[in-house]
């Protein structure tokens, strides 16, 4: 029998299973359908928006608390997800109150009429 070198070194350990950052995928998603949402009058991207910003904080708090454990794809995703959550919200802002100043001008328009003059 022969000493063979190689056999007697172990073999080394497997790297260890890193999990995701919590709610990565959520606000990635979130993010993206706040972009989305915004041509919906603004409304759903404003809620999408701030959610997903609120959960992106929850997620780096726990990533800056244990980072070895958390694969740094579903950082870039947690990071992606913040931008596009902060893109969508600054348009969807833009939006609503775009329709909010057009429903006032329609409104101060349609009570300036002489609505009583034309049922006449």
């Amino acid at each position: 029998m022969e000493n063979n070198p190689q056999q007697a070194s172990p073999a080394p350990p497997p790297p260890p299973i890193q999990q995701a950052v919590p709610y990565s995928t959520s606000v990635l998603v979130m993010g993206i359908l706040s972009i989305v949402g915004c041509w919906c009058w603004g409304l759903p991207g404003v809620v999408l928006g701030i959610i997903a910003l609120t959960q992106s904080n929850k997620g780096k708090d726990a990533y800056t608390q244990n980072p070895g454990i958390y694969s740094a794809a579903s950082l870039k995703n947690l990071n992606s997800g913040r931008v596009c959550a902060i893109i969508g919200l600054c348009l969807s802002g833009i939006v609503f109150l775009t329709v909010l100043v057009e429903w006032i001008f329609l409104g101060v328009a349609l009570t300036s009429v002489p609505w009583h003059s034309l049922m006449r």
